[in-house]
């Protein structure tokens, strides 16, 4: 298991944490977990207006919530940039309510920051990345950006954690666009 931690590194890091919706959680956590510098993923649900909502009651699209994967990370080691980059390219951020086959307000594509500069920068990755799609083709991004604050996440039934590790040819919908996030250019 990646703990994300450098053996070299004695000085005390202060992990953050990330909330992000791709359509079905379970694909979207395998991603992040795979990434050096995630500490621990869960899926879960936020977003809606349920009191600790079950699958079964958000598939039903009442409760408001979108299939979430919470992301603890070292920002020592992985910046929210590069989680962001994975969150854009991992799914297709243009659809509403559904990714592929799975439809529903449950699988809407959205990112619930947690710091004010988490929410600066979704915003401009969102409106980096939306140009690049505009200019292939694409719709509009439709995806849902706001702060965490005040939002509740809903950690998921067990059997949902780390699904794809328990069901390695378990189902894992993604509906990506095939179009990388641009390469930055620094200028120094």
């Amino acid at each position: 298991m990646n703990l994300g931690l450098d053996p070299d590194d004695t000085s005390v890091v202060q992990p953050e944490t990330a909330y992000f919706a791709t359509g079905c959680f379970w694909g979207a956590e395998r991603r992040f977990w795979n990434l050096p510098g995630v500490i621990r993923t869960s899926v879960g649900y936020m977003g809606g207006h349920t009191e600790s909502p079950t699958y079964k009651e958000v598939c039903t699209g009442k409760t408001g919530h979108a299939e979430m994967v919470e992301v603890e990370f070292n920002p020592k080691l992985i910046s929210y940039h590069r989680l962001l980059e994975e969150f854009w390219t991992m799914h297709d951020p243009t659809s509403l309510n559904r990714q592929g086959g799975d439809i529903g307000s449950q699988y809407r594509s959205a990112t619930y920051a947690t710091t004010t500069k988490q929410l600066h920068e979704a915003l401009a990755t969102r409106k980096i990345y939306n140009e690049v799609l505009l200019k292939s083709g694409f719709d509009e991004i439709c995806t849902e950006i706001k702060s965490a604050d005040g939002m509740k996440y809903w950690p998921a039934e067990e059997y949902h954690q780390r699904y794809l590790e328990k069901n390695p040819k378990g189902y894992d919908c993604h509906s990506s666009t095939g179009i990388a996030y641009p390469a930055q250019v620094f200028i120094g």
